[in-house]
This record gives structure tokens, sequence and C-alpha cells, in this order.
């Protein structure tokens, strides 16, 4: 992959990247944060599940929906502070109808090659003993469309803040593309931590997918639908 492969809107901020290097150790701080106070542990066994209320499930969509909004913004502001704009993040924009039907095509192929390397990965760690996070699939309407709301929210901010902004911005300090969506992908599965270590390699190896696709579209657009649908299929269609 090359350099012009990420192209986009360009800032003239130091070393090439969209937003100040204070800006980026924010980013990176809020997700060392958030992965060290909820990773899972590495030994012993998981903790047995507990079944949460109708109530605490509406509370932590709505809180998981307005951090995906939050850091988003965040990340926003700060390439906007640089002379960027939201271009500069998502890449060039949709032209035609032509253009998004070629996004989509993309995105459900992709998502087929997801399936398959999760698949693939899960085979390799699940032979690891180490605890993962129960996980309750969402039930009743209120809770499925908040499910459906929060996964959409996942793939526009995720990919805007993993593959949009930081991508870029390891890319500004680096100069290698390879290494900007391994490093990327990393701070991606870390900030996975309260799924268990297991699941974060499994998306550390997404997230690179996520990237090579990022890089080599030159626009979120097919990121973002594979990413929500993704999130939607697994996180409630799957359990069905």
């Amino acid at each position: 992959m090359s350099t012009e492969a990420m192209a986009g809107p360009q800032t003239s901020g130091p070393r090439g990247l969209i937003a100040a290097p204070w800006h980026l150790l924010t980013v990176l701080g809020v997700f060392a944060y958030f992965a060290v106070s909820q990773a899972q542990p590495t030994q012993g066994q998981a903790a047995a599940p507990v079944v949460a209320s109708n109530g605490a499930m509406i509370r932590a969509y709505l809180l998981n929906i307005a951090e995906e909004i939050g850091i988003a913004s965040w990340v926003w502001a700060g390439v906007r502070w640089s002379g960027g704009n939201l271009q500069t993040l998502t890449g060039r924009s949709w032209t035609s109808l032509r253009t998004i039907v070629v996004d989509v095509a993309i995105a459900a192929l992709f998502w087929i090659v997801w399936e398959f390397t999760a698949w693939a990965v899960h085979r390799v760690v699940d032979r690891v003993q180490a605890p993962t996070a129960p996980y309750q699939p969402p039930a009743g309407l209120l809770e499925v469309s908040l499910w459906i709301a929060l996964s959409i929210a996942a793939g526009i901010c995720e990919e805007i803040v993993f593959r949009g902004y930081l991508q870029k911005q390891f890319l500004g300090a680096t100069g290698n593309l390879a290494l900007a969506v391994v490093l990327q992908a990393a701070v991606f599965g870390f900030a996975h931590t309260y799924q268990g270590w297991k699941q974060v390699i499994v998306i550390f190896v997404l997230g690179i997918l996520y990237g090579v696709l990022a890089a080599s579209r030159r626009n979120l657009g097919a990121n973002m639908m594979a990413h929500a649908w993704s999130d939607i299929f697994e996180g409630w269609l799957r359990q069905l």
C-alpha cells in the first residue's frame, strides 16, 4: 500500500498529522484508561454471568451511544482546529448513486472475508484458557432498537476514530502506511479489553482488515456499512 492510498483533504499539521500531537495523546489516553479500567482478568475463571435488567441494558446502550459520539466529536474537533474538516476523516464523499452501490457491494464482500477471518482467528485463540466476558444479547423491541442504533453509531464513529483519525495520525507520525494500519488496529483491539483478552486478539486482526479496506478505498463508506452490519449481526441476529 502506498502513502497516497490514504490521500484526502490534507492539513498543515506537523509531519503531516491531521491534528496536533497533544490531541493525539488525549485520544490515546482515553483508550488507555478504558483498556486498563475495563480489562478482563488474564487468569482464573470468568465471573458467572449476571442477567441485567431491562432498565440496566437500556442505560448501558444509551451510555455507549453517547461515548461513541463523544470520542468521534473530540476527534473531529481536533482535526478542525488544525484546519481540516469532516472529509479529512472520512475521505472522498459519495458523488452519485453508483458510488454508493459500489461501496455497498464492497462492504458485502468484505463482510464475508471478515466472517471467515473472525472464525479462523477464533479457532486459534479459543485453544487458550482465558476468561471471556459474558454477553447478554438484546431482548425486546426497545433493546433491539437501541442495539441497532448503537451498532450504527459504532460503525460510523469507530471508523472515523480508528481508520479516519488514528490511522492517518500514525501515518503522519511514522511515514509508513503498513505500520499505521497495525498501530491503529492495536489500539482498536485494546479498546475492547472489556470483552476479554481473546477477543482483543480477534478484534486486532479484524482492525487490520478494516485498515486495509480504508487505505484501499480512500473513504470510509464501505468500512462504516460493514462495521455496522457486523455488529448488528454478531450482537443480535446471530443470537436468535
